[in-house]
């Protein structure tokens, strides 16, 4: 049982398996998830370059975009296959290329879609299958009609709806805009889960502190964190403890960069660019002393020929945390 009270989300060319791998040294507990993956690049595509990962990430989650479900059943078999905890359907991203491909947050208009790929995906796997989703599309955006695709999904056997809680605008809008200016509404998440209690409802949108986390945990089951865990990561170096009530001290700054030189010097190994390492770790140091020199020799040094694990000891050595 995946305990999902802290997670952070699925964001395309950020939370791949090197984001990932670092963010784990902070926290042992939050959930983490793929970028998303489509049906399409798994079935035909190099299917370890979008699947493999690091034993350490666990609990882990595999997100994945379509809406065929034979091709989402076969994906989700994959995914439980190579050992994620976790498969979960995206049907919340708005950009123009996912809409062409019939899936992403157009998805939420034909709840009956969604179901038989649901269904098709539970049949195929044991583990959990998920539904990431948004509060509403363009002026399909009443209370009834989310309630109606929760509860017409629901009974293709989900039981776990991770909500964006912001309606998406599939026209006029960039999937940058559609994070930022659809207004949020919590309250229709909580709204959700009093009327829907024997599913499990995890809130995601806007939320930047641990403080927020534990306000939202009074009225959902869970929380997803987005941006903010990306650009400044350290807001999860307390969350075992104050979320998830681990005893357990976590590493200190310096320690994570520490414990990630061995990882690092593992894919360095294998023909790994540095850079696609060095550029995840950047909010490391966010409030600290010394932190814009830290960002600054990682950025200037990642793309140098020969660069290796003496940078991020170099650009620790520029910082004093408080």
């Amino acid at each position: 049982m995946i305990n999902r009270k802290l997670s952070i989300a699925p964001m395309l060319d950020w939370t791949d398996r090197y984001c990932r791998y670092f963010l784990r040294l902070i926290s042992k507990q939050v959930v983490l998830y793929t970028e998303m993956v489509t049906t399409g690049a798994l079935l035909h595509g190099d299917r370890a370059r979008f699947l493999d990962f690091d034993p350490t990430e666990h609990p882990l989650a595999l997100q994945l975009g379509g809406s065929d479900p034979q091709e989402l059943a076969a994906c989700a078999k994959l995914g439980s296959q190579w050992g994620y905890d976790e498969i979960n359907l995206n049907v919340g991203c708005p950009s123009d290329r996912v809409q062409s491909g019939r899936f992403g947050a157009c998805l939420m208009v034909t709840p009956e879609v969604v179901g038989d790929c649901i269904k098709a995906m539970l049949d195929s796997v044991s583990i959990d299958v998920t539904v990431k989703h948004r509060i509403g599309v363009d002026d399909r955006d009443s209370y009834q009609e989310l309630c109606d695709f929760v509860g017409s999904v629901s009974e293709s056997g989900c039981k776990t709806f991770i909500v964006h809680a912001r309606k998406a605008w599939l026209q006029g809008l960039s999937p940058k805009q559609n994070r930022e200016i659809p207004p949020l509404s919590y309250e229709t998440v909580h709204n959700l889960k009093r009327d829907f209690p024997q599913l499990e409802l995890i809130i995601n949108g806007g939320i930047t502190s641990l403080d927020q986390v534990s306000e939202q945990l009074q009225q959902v089951d869970g929380v997803m964190i987005g941006r903010e865990a990306y650009h400044n990561p350290w807001i999860l170096a307390q969350a075992d403890r104050l979320i998830f009530g681990e005893s357990e001290t976590s590493l200190s700054r310096h320690q994570v960069v520490e414990s990630l030189i061995p990882f690092v010097e593992s894919e360095l190994a294998k023909g790994t660019p540095i850079n696609r390492i060095t550029r995840h770790i950047l909010g490391l140091f966010q409030g600290q002393p010394g932190a814009r020199k830290w960002r600054r020799v990682l950025s200037e040094g990642a793309h140098l020929a020969g660069a290796d694990t003496q940078l991020l000891r170099q650009a620790a050595a520029q910082v004093t945390t408080v």
